[in-house]
């Protein structure tokens, strides 16, 4: 759209026409059209009208939603005497932005100017502080509303309680929401909030019982604090109770359902949902998403796509992820396509759920491209690449990209390390495996878990070095889990090792006597080894503990559909 000039009849004129012509603006290009005419007419009138125009006009160039706070700064610096009305303008437009700390710089410089701040002041520099979670100034600034006489005033209020309650002062939210009498729906609510983002939903059912009018926030905070905690059960009692809903009251009982996992609900509530936002399709793409339901998220993103809802981010990481799921390369790349065609915007995490299908899909080469194309990566994106890297036996490669990583800055985490010994397993490096295990804690300060220790337990054991890996298990600083003792089996399984097996296989079973998989190795252990009576009894402990084996699955992708068949289920193929 081309932004067309202001009409601007003559200099002299500017000034009557100046308040109209500012809430006209729909573009900084106009803002600067009107900028350049009060500089002209200084001509004709006096200096300090165009300073006072000046300042109104950076005043709303700074809250306006076609404005831009970096122009309104930059007229403010030239100002011999900003006003009171921009400094709030200025503090309002920075409390708002991503670097909310500039309102509490300009408070501190109003101050020193001797400007009293009023209170169109205290609700957003109060804000900014809560926005950069600095709760030391903000009680400074609470001082300040003492002082001005301002501490009744509703909006300042409800923004301290906020800003107690982001700090995790509950007690402090709480008392200061009891000196008052006089409140309004927005310290209600406040208040509620702050008790719902702690969890403590007793106390914020206490304040909602309380209230004495409630507004549709008031219900929604509810809602979706008992569905975060997972008691869906008193949120769906709210939701059938609330005397009017709008789209967020819905979204937020979908949310609850999706958090729990319980995807038949979920699915229920959306299709009976009188309307539905990108927000309410994402939020059940996810949940088919995260509860491998990958065939019905890819079915339910070609529905979104028929009824004309445009995608966003969070859609196409969960459909990345159950394309991942399936291992349909295909489809990744359609979707890869469908991205760049609709600008998508390719953040750090629709960068990263690339790689991460990429991978999964067996395309390292197009993970690469990915990885190589992020401006900024974060530890997530590493380690992703790394995992991938291992997963395809590119060990060298590997740990270029660690030493990479290290030179970037980057610190790597317990993650990163499990990725590096995936890495070594797969090239069967056991010596690098273990001197990373050792290095871990006295060269970059991660304390190795029993993860990792399984991961080189695991290496050693598929090397043969079944001895080793079980003193390792037995001098290790924790107790053994079924990881570090499954890795084991699984190595006396490649060696035929069943003197070991056997020791093994009783802690196993005691860990995990469900696991199908535990007995049937151990059989085929003993039965490699011609120790029948051993494989015998080994089966029917399996029958007696009702362990039942589990059924085979095989996936294939065809005509750009993936299908999955299971051992039994009597289905053929024509």
């Amino acid at each position: 759209m081309i932004n067309k000039p202001i009409s601007i009849i003559k200099c002299f004129s500017l000034k009557p026409q100046f308040d109209y012509l500012i809430t006209k603006c729909k573009s900084l290009r106009q803002f600067k059209q009107l900028h350049a005419q009060i500089i002209i007419q200084e001509t004709f009138l006096s200096h300090e009208s165009s300073l006072l125009q000046l300042c109104k006009l950076a005043s709303f160039c700074a809250v306006s939603s076609h404005g831009n706070l970096s122009y309104s700064k930059a007229i403010f610096d030239q100002h011999p005497n900003p006003s009171l009305q921009l400094y709030n303008a200025l503090i309002r437009g920075f409390s708002a932005s991503f670097v909310p700390q500039e309102s509490m710089i300009l408070f501190r410089e109003m101050l020193r100017n001797n400007l009293e701040p009023n209170n169109m002041t205290f609700p957003f520099v109060i804000k900014a502080c809560t926005a950069s979670s600095t709760a030391e100034f903000g009680i400074l600034v609470h001082t300040h509303v003492l002082k001005c006489g301002l501490e009744s005033d509703l909006y300042v209020q409800s923004s301290l309680i906020k800003l107690y309650a982001n700090a995790k002062c509950l007690r402090s939210a709480k008392q200061l929401f009891d000196v008052y009498p006089e409140r309004d729906t927005v310290c209600w609510n406040s208040m509620i909030d702050a008790y719902v983002k702690s969890g403590e939903m007793e106390l914020a059912r206490q304040v909602f019982d309380e209230m004495p009018c409630r507004d549709v926030i008031s219900w929604n905070s509810m809602i979706n604090g008992y569905g975060v905690v997972g008691r869906l059960g008193e949120a769906k009692k709210l939701f059938d109770e609330m005397p009017e809903r709008n789209i967020v009251s819905w979204n937020s009982m979908l949310a609850g359902y999706v958090k729990c996992g319980n995807v038949e609900d979920a699915v229920k509530m959306f299709r009976d949902m009188p309307h539905r936002d990108v927000v309410s399709w994402n939020a059940v793409l996810a949940c088919y998403a995260q509860n491998g339901k990958s065939n019905e998220t890819l079915v339910l993103f070609d529905e979104m796509k028929f009824v004309g809802v445009r995608a966003n981010e969070a859609t196409v990481v969960s459909v990345l992820s159950a394309i991942g799921q399936l291992g349909g390369l295909d489809q990744g790349l359609q979707l890869h396509l469908y991205i760049n065609e609709q600008g998508i915007n390719i953040n750090l995490i629709v960068a990263t759920a690339l790689i991460d299908m990429y991978v999964k899909c067996g395309n390292i080469t197009e993970a690469l491209k990915v990885f190589n194309s992020m401006q900024t990566k974060d530890i997530l994106a590493w380690n992703t690449m790394l995992i991938g890297l291992g997963m395809h036996g590119h060990a060298n490669d590997a740990q270029l990209l660690f030493k990479q990583m290290q030179v970037e800055g980057i610190v790597p985490n317990d993650i990163t390390f499990v990725a590096m010994f995936g890495a070594f397993r797969h090239a069967g490096m056991t010596e690098e495996g273990q001197k990373l295990l050792s290095s871990m804690k006295s060269v970059y300060g991660v304390e190795p878990k029993i993860e990792h220790y399984g991961c080189v337990i695991d290496l050693l054991s598929r090397a043969g070095r079944l001895n080793e890996a079980l003193n390792l298990i037995k001098n290790m600083p924790f107790k053994p889990n079924d990881y570090a003792y499954g890795a084991l089996l699984g190595g006396c399984k490649i060696h035929g090792n069943a003197k070991v097996a056997q020791l093994v296989g009783k802690h196993l079973l005691e860990l995990d006597p469900q696991h199908s998989g535990r007995y049937i190795v151990l059989s085929n252990i003993y039965a490699g080894a011609k120790r029948w009576d051993d494989a015998r009894a080994t089966r029917k402990l399996m029958q007696d503990n009702g362990v039942a084996k589990m059924a085979g699955v095989s996936v294939i992708e065809l005509m750009e559909d993936v299908h999955s068949f299971v051992a039994g289920d009597g289905l053929s193929i024509k």
